[in-house]
């Protein structure tokens, strides 16, 4: 499957949120996007994954960036995560896997020393004018918000 990569055009999308509405990724312009791809909600490395995110979107809106969470889980699963674990930004449902794979997020990964086809942790952050300026696969749960607000040469 391939990968985005910096500079690329970010595939829009318009996907169901957990809140039982729809997000579209092309709403988002004017601002940057951090869109990041994870396996299944109220896992523990995604509960960790997205409390990170959530503790770190005041410091990334002020910076400029929203935050939107993708896995093919289904809307009503996703909105019992964000409930239980209050988070206040975007989760958008891709059963399909379009996005997924259209992002380079779903293909063949490792997992507990076997080859299985699945999500692959990732986050792609959206420039203002809908390319893509970070590009980062197989990341880790733990530990990838602080190295991505590193990245971003976002601190404190």
């Amino acid at each position: 499957m391939p990968r985005l990569a910096v500079g690329d055009t970010a595939p829009d999308f318009t996907l169901p949120t957990a809140d039982g509405g729809s997000l579209t990724l092309s709403d988002l312009r004017g601002q940057g996007v951090v869109v990041y791809f994870y396996p299944a909600a109220g896992t523990p490395g995604c509960t960790k994954q997205a409390c990170d995110f959530r503790d770190s979107l005041a410091s990334l809106q002020a910076h400029g960036y929203a935050v939107v969470g993708v896995s093919p889980d289904s809307p009503e699963k996703l909105a019992r995560f964000a409930q239980e674990e209050a988070l206040t930004f975007p989760l958008v449902s891709d059963p399909e896997k379009q996005v997924l794979e259209a992002w380079g997020a779903w293909g063949e990964k490792s997992l507990y020393g076997k080859t299985v086809t699945g999500v692959i942790r990732s986050t792609v952050v959206v420039d203002p004018e809908g390319a893509v300026r970070l590009a980062q696969y197989n990341v880790k749960a733990t530990g990838h918000v602080a190295k991505l607000r590193r990245d971003l040469g976002i601190d404190g």
